[in-house]
């Protein structure tokens, strides 16, 4: 596919920025820590107990789906570059109120992704060492540790940080599928679809949370070199990277019958490593599983904190969300983002909840995200480049349903929004 992208004039509101400095190489580390992240350790298992080997249709839809949606939000950010992201595309879509919604949607998804992802690493250490998962949590607090310290110390060590890791994370999946592919056997595949079209659909929606990130770099735009040029570049070798190495570990999971309950498909990768080399692979995936989380912890930091701070800025939350260091970083936004993680662990810490019970959360709210995200895209982009938001919006609109009762988390989110929006943000029109 070739998509050619023509940058238009800025309305952003931000003032003057710091000089943009993200070029091709760390666009792409960022889309790639964004996305293969803490989902392709838990969710290859997750869908696959929920749909049976039909978990592979879910992963090709979603991959295809990946094709609109990834094109849409950079065409949309070359042409809105802010901090804002899919918050400013509503606004000048729809207005001010539905962009409201929207950016609280994505800030409270991005934020609870703050708990799963650290989480994630947690359980692999705790595999490693053998203490047992109610130990996760303090090894997560660690690693979102980390992550603050990287948020607020600016873009410029973030993206050397993030070109390291996002190396790390490929040269780890690839290993994963090596090592698979004298396992899988074919019988594996069968029965086909044991839950039918139900569980397909429902692996879909928590396959949201896996293909999350395509959102998240717009956040970031204003700080690329020659955005119109870098971005949609960096989207479309991102594309191929996430699809080759998401399929490759989704089939290498199913072949090797590595699921089927909460505590295999934690660590499936870990069985499938170890089962082809012959040791236990424990210590080296809990620092593999370490080194792509915290990839996609700081991209999320990076992205999540950016909202935050255009949501303060634009009257949609507390004004001093809008405060930055000197490094051009938005601290306040930061502790909060962090608070809510730090939440998120308190809470799987004293009533044990995992990362299964809190996926739904954001994956719903990416989900609403993305119909807003799209629609806009319908809506802001002229002529034949509304096909490819319409083309997602009618994806998402299919597997909608398949949220059920999960659907009251944005309709929550969004009254709470609503109810507190200031005097700036009733006042604000689209520029």
């Amino acid at each position: 596919m070739t998509a050619r992208f023509v940058s238009s004039p800025s309305p952003s509101s931000e003032g003057t920025p710091p000089a943009p400095g993200i070029g091709l190489l760390q666009g792409v580390a960022l889309y790639v820590c964004a996305i293969l992240g803490a989902g392709v350790l838990v969710l290859p298992g997750q869908v696959a107990s929920l749909a049976g080997p039909a978990s592979l249709i879910a992963w090709g839809f979603s991959v295809v789906l990946s094709v609109p949606l990834a094109f849409t939000f950079a065409r949309l950010a070359t042409t809105y570059p802010d901090a804002g992201g899919v918050a400013v595309f509503a606004r000048h879509a729809f207005g001010n109120t539905i962009s409201g919604i929207a950016g609280w949607w994505y800030f409270i998804a991005g934020s609870v992704g703050q708990t799963i992802v650290p989480l994630t690493a947690g359980y692999y250490i705790c595999d490693a060492i053998g203490c047992g998962p109610s130990f996760a949590p303090l090894f997560a607090a660690a690693i979102l540790g980390a992550a603050v310290l990287t948020g607020v110390a600016g873009l410029r060590v973030g993206g050397v940080v993030q070109v390291v890791l996002a190396a790390g994370v490929c040269v780890v999946l690839l290993v994963a599928i090596a090592a698979a592919i004298p396992q899988i056997h074919w019988v594996a595949f069968t029965p086909f679809a044991p839950q039918g079209i139900t569980g397909i659909g429902v692996a879909v929606v928590v396959l949201f949370y896996a293909f999350s990130g395509w959102e998240a770099v717009a956040h970031l735009a204003s700080d690329f070199r020659n955005v119109g040029r870098t971005l949609p570049r960096a989207t479309l070798l991102t594309l191929v990277v996430v699809a080759v190495l998401y399929l490759g570990i989704a089939v290498a999971v199913v072949g090797t019958n590595s699921y089927g309950s909460t505590e295999i498909d934690t660590v499936s990768l870990g069985n499938i490593v170890g089962s082809q080399f012959g040791l236990s692979p424990a210590i080296a995936l809990a620092v593999a599983a370490t080194v792509i989380c915290a990839g996609t912890t700081n991209a999320f930091m990076a992205s999540v904190s950016r909202l935050g701070y255009a949501l303060g800025r634009d009257g949609w939350a507390p004004a001093s969300f809008a405060r930055k260091n000197g490094r051009g970083a938005p601290v306040t936004a930061v502790l909060w983002v962090t608070g809510i993680g730090v939440l998120g662990l308190v809470g799987v810490a004293v009533f044990g909840w995992g990362t299964a019970d809190l996926v739904f959360i954001p994956s719903t709210l990416v989900l609403t995200t993305y119909l807003v995200a799209t629609a806009a895209g319908v809506r802001l982009l002229p002529g034949r480049q509304k096909a490819l938001p319409a083309m997602a919006f009618a994806l998402i609109l299919i597997v909608t349903p398949s949220a059920g009762w999960y659907l009251a988390v944005p309709a929550l989110v969004a009254l709470a929004a609503v109810a507190y929006r200031g005097p700036a943000a009733r006042s604000k029109r689209p520029v």
